[in-house]
């Protein structure tokens, strides 16, 4: 990585439209019975990450379909770049149609050693807020940097015809357990709904023969959105205070997965389990009047 001095991290500071269209490709996407969230309504937990995407210009994308590195995140030389967790607190939701001020900047840049080699963790805090200045959510989101390689995980199949339309990628197995089905053409209108170019989620030959994956990756985004959907679909009367949700490891496309909720008091884990076990977990606390 460059020297320290090549590079400081600045804030991105702007006024945006909670627009209803993204809020409704989600709830499309999902296809799950609940109804897309209306102008007025608020957000559903973490769907901000849809309301409020940033599309960079064309000439500004790498090789990997990310932003150029060394702008508003640090020119991190490493080709892997994965969302790793975070945490989002909850003041008060969003509202479709809504204007709200975002301020976002890198909070630190941090180089470890793993067991695949160099790693950098990069930690962003965003802060959402209406036009009054009253604070509405507060993010952390840790995004990991690592070498590329060869994946020990199976191979998944190669093409699109492949893999068969699943349709809604929830299906619910008992109370607490739903099957999560993912396809191509779901990732691909979860990266436009997100304005996520990131190859690995669309471009086979890319994610496979320069990134090192076995297949197609399920963004990470988009697992732990399916746990706070749950919730959404177990208990919708429950609102949300606080999520810490941490990917452990990836999750392609094809594969089985199950999303499990564990209800607590005043709080609720979630698991996404894929064949190798868990995949991303979601701790949620729940407001004292949400259930």
């Amino acid at each position: 990585m460059p020297e320290p001095e090549a590079w400081e991290p600045h804030a991105l500071v702007g006024e945006e439209v909670v627009e209803p269209g993204p809020v409704a490709s989600l709830a499309a996407l999902f296809d799950d019975g609940l109804p897309a969230p209306r102008e007025g309504d608020a957000l559903p937990p973490l769907w901000h990450w849809v309301a409020l995407p940033r599309w960079p210009v064309s000439s500004r994308l790498g090789l990997d379909g990310h932003p150029v590195r060394g702008g508003f995140l640090p020119p991190v030389d490493l080709p892997r770049r994965m969302f790793a967790g975070g945490e989002v607190v909850v003041h008060r939701a969003p509202r479709v149609g809504e204007t709200v001020r975002r301020r976002s900047i890198v909070d630190s840049v941090a180089e470890k050693s793993g067991r695949s080699g160099k790693l950098v963790l990069v930690q962003v805090r965003t802060e959402l807020s209406g036009m009054d200045g009253t604070p509405y959510l507060e993010e952390r989101q840790d995004l990991l940097h690592r070498e590329a390689g060869p994946s020990s995980a199976p191979a998944v199949p190669e093409t699109a015809a492949a893999l068969e339309p699943v349709g809604s990628p929830f299906r619910r197995t008992d109370g607490q357990t739903w099957e999560f089905a993912t396809d191509p053409t779901l990732l691909m209108r979860f990266s436009a709904a997100t304005a996520n170019a990131h190859r690995i989620h669309y471009d086979w030959p890319y994610a496979t023969r320069v990134e090192g994956y076995p297949g197609l990756v399920v963004h990470g985004p988009l697992m732990s959105l399916a746990l706070a959907e749950v919730l959404r679909l177990d208990s919708p009367a429950s609102r949300v205070r606080r999520i810490s949700h941490r990917n452990h490891a990836p999750l392609f496309c094809g594969q089985p997965a199950q999303l499990r909720a564990s209800p607590g008091a005043g709080s609720v884990a979630l698991d996404l389990l894929g064949p190798s076990g868990p995949s991303t977990s979601l701790a949620v606390e729940l407001s004292e009047d949400g259930g």
